[in-house]
């Protein structure tokens, strides 16, 4: 069983960078697909990001394209999303999940293990 601890949240002003990390430990080598997700107050749980095991390829959510950088230190089983040019309706918790799909699925059910989660803010 994979267990993923996420880390990293935080306020930050618009415009501003942050870097969130989902650690694994367990049965990583299974792992296929690591995404990232995040919900809102009020909103249903959207996809942001997806990178394979290999981290050859890496998929976005068009929100976020060109802002969010999605990577992987498989040496520390350890999956990053470099935030960038935050902007207010960022503000959510991010979690990250674990699929045994491909391609990197984008609907959350699809995930079978999940982090607890790490709060995002970004004032407006």
């Amino acid at each position: 069983q994979v267990q993923l601890v996420e880390s990293g949240g935080g306020l930050v002003q618009a415009g501003g960078s942050l870097r969130l990390s989902c650690a694994a430990s367990g049965r990583t080598i299974t792992t296929y697909v690591t995404g990232w997700f995040r919900q809102a107050p009020g909103k249903e749980r959207e996809f942001v990001a997806a990178i394979t095991w290999s981290g050859g390829s890496n998929y976005y959510a068009d929100s976020v394209k060109g802002r969010f950088t999605i990577s992987r230190d498989n040496a520390k089983n350890t999956v990053y999303l470099q935030m960038g040019s935050l902007k207010p309706e960022d503000t959510a918790v991010y979690y990250c999940a674990a699929a045994w799909h491909l391609p990197p699925p984008v609907a959350p059910g699809l995930y079978s293990v999940w982090g607890q989660g790490t709060q995002v803010t970004v004032p407006s």
